[in-house]
C-alpha cells in the first residue's frame, strides 16, 4: 500500500479516497533495452556526455591552416574572434607566423542594401572563379542583434551550392556591434585564409546603407551592389558610400527589369563624373549583370582583373596595403584603450554611481565622461 501511494500521480482529485474512488497509478518503468518498436529487439544505444574538443597548440594551429585543412581553419578563425584574455596572445602569436605565407590574394568588398542580391552575386561569381581553378574564401558579416547581441548567421546558407564546393570556404561571423557592416575581426580573418591557399577574398558587408565605408580600410578593391530604383541621380549623389567605391554593379538586370537596369548603370555612370575616383589612376566604372542568369559575370570579374593589374603597376595597391596595416594598429590601439578603461577597478566601481547620476540630471554627460577618467588615472579622490 504505501508503495501504490509512491506510484500515484503528484495530483488526484480532492474526493478520492486513499485507497479507492481514484484507479490512476504511475507504473514504474520496466527494467528493458527493448527499443519499443514493433517486432524489435535491439538494445537502445546509450551515448556518453560530450567531452569538449582538447585546445590546439600553436604549431596545431599554423600547421593546419597551412596543410588548407578546413576543421583547423575554422577553429583559427573562431580563436582569432575570442573575447577570452588567454585566447588573444596564443592568436597574436599565431597569426604572426601566418603572416609570411598572406598577403597575395585580391581583396575584395561587396556592400549594398538589403536585398540587393550581394550573396547571390557572390554565389555566382564564386562558383565561376572556382571552376577556373580560384580557391575562394567568402566572410560574410552578419548583424547583430542591438537588444539580444545574437546573430542569424544564415548567409551561407543563401550560398547553398557554393557552400558546397570544395574549392570556396564560407565563413559568417556576427558584426558585434561594429560599425561600418564589418566583423571585429576581419582584418585577421583574411589573414588566416590567404594563409590557408585562398586566392581571392571577398568581405560581404552588413549592408545597412551609408556607414558602409570600414571596409575600405581592408580590402583592394571595394564594389558597390545597387538595384534599379534607389534614387534618382541626386540621391546617388548624396551616398557617401559612392565616394569610397571601385565599381558599381546593378544587379538583377533579367527579365523585365533589364530595361530598368540598364537605365539604373547609365544613371551612375552619370553620377560618377560629378565624383572623384576612390583609387588613384582607376576610373571608376558602373556595370548591370544578373546572378539570376549569369548574364553580366564574366565582364564583373574582368574588370576586378583589370583593377588589380592597374593598381599593381602604379604602385597604388602597395601603398594602400601598406596604410591598410597602419589603420589596422590604430584600431588595435583604440581596442586595447576601450578595453583597458572598462576594465579599470575604479572605473567599474564607479560607472553605476556616476551612470545614476547622469539619468536623473544631477550631472552632464561631459562631466561625468571626464570623471571616470580622473578614476582610471587614480586622480580622483
Amino acid at each position: 500500500m504505501k508503495e501504490d501511494k509512491l506510484n500515484r500521480p503528484e495530483w488526484v482529485p480532492e474526493q478520492a479516497g486513499e485507497s479507492e474512488g481514484f484507479t490512476t497509478n504511475v507504473m514504474s518503468g520496466i527494467k528493458s533495452r527493448h527499443d519499443g518498436m514493433p517486432g524489435g529487439h535491439s538494445a537502445t544505444v546509450l551515448h556518453r556526455p560530450a567531452t569538449r574538443r582538447p585546445e590546439l597548440s600553436i604549431d596545431e594551429y599554423v600547421d593546419g591552416v597551412l596543410s588548407g585543412n578546413r576543421a583547423v581553419l575554422a577553429r583559427a578563425i573562431t580563436l582569432v574572434e575570442s573575447n577570452a584574455d588567454r585566447h588573444q596572445d596564443l592568436a597574436q602569436e599565431m597569426l604572426t607566423r601566418l603572416l609570411p605565407y598572406a598577403g597575395s590574394a585580391i581583396r575584395v568588398g561587396i556592400t549594398g542594401v538589403p536585398g540587393a542580391g550581394k550573396s547571390s552575386i557572390i554565389e555566382t561569381l564564386g562558383l565561376k572563379l572556382c571552376d577556373m581553378g580560384h580557391r575562394l574564401a567568402v566572410l560574410a558579416v552578419d548583424p547583430s542583434s542591438s537588444v539580444t547581441g545574437g546573430s542569424v548567421l544564415g548567409d551561407k546558407t543563401r550560398m547553398e551550392m557554393l557552400s558546397r564546393n570544395k574549392s570556396a570556404f564560407i565563413r559568417p561571423s556576427p558584426s558585434g556591434g561594429v560599425l561600418g557592416g564589418v566583423a571585429r575581426k576581419s582584418r585577421e580573418t583574411m589573414i588566416v585564409c590567404e594563409a590557408a591557399g585562398f586566392d581571392v577574398i571577398i568581405v560581404e558587408t552588413v549592408g545597412v546603407g551609408q556607414s558602409e565605408i570600414t571596409v575600405r580600410s581592408m580590402v583592394d578593391m571595394f564594389l558597390l551592389l545597387q538595384i534599379a530604383g534607389a534614387g534618382d541621380e541626386l540621391q546617388g549623389i548624396k551616398k557617401g558610400v559612392m565616394e569610397r567605391c571601385d565599381l558599381i554593379v546593378v544587379n538583377k538586370a533579367d527579365g523585365d527589369n533589364l530595361l530598368r537596369a540598364n537605365a539604373a548603370r547609365a544613371d551612375y555612370e552619370r553620377i560618377l563624373h560629378y565624383l572623384q575616383p576612390s583609387t588613384e589612376g582607376w576610373v571608376t566604372k558602373a556595370l548591370a549583370c544578373s546572378a539570376y542568369t549569369g548574364d553580366g559575370i564574366d565582364e564583373l570579374w574582368a574588370t576586378i582583373e583589370d583593377f588589380r593589374k592597374n593598381a599593381t603597376a602604379s604602385g597604388v595597391f602597395n601603398r594602400r596595403r601598406q596604410q591598410q596595416n597602419l589603420d589596422w594598429v590604430h584600431n588595435l590601439v583604440n581596442e586595447y584603450m576601450r578595453r583597458t578603461f572598462y576594465s579599470n577597478p575604479n572605473v567599474r566601481i564607479n560607472l553605476p554611481i556616476l551612470q545614476n547620476l547622469v539619468t536623473s540630471g544631477k550631472l552632464s554627460p561631459t562631466a561625468a565622461a571626464k570623471q571616470l577618467f580622473s578614476y582610471y588615472e587614480g586622480h580622483a579622490e
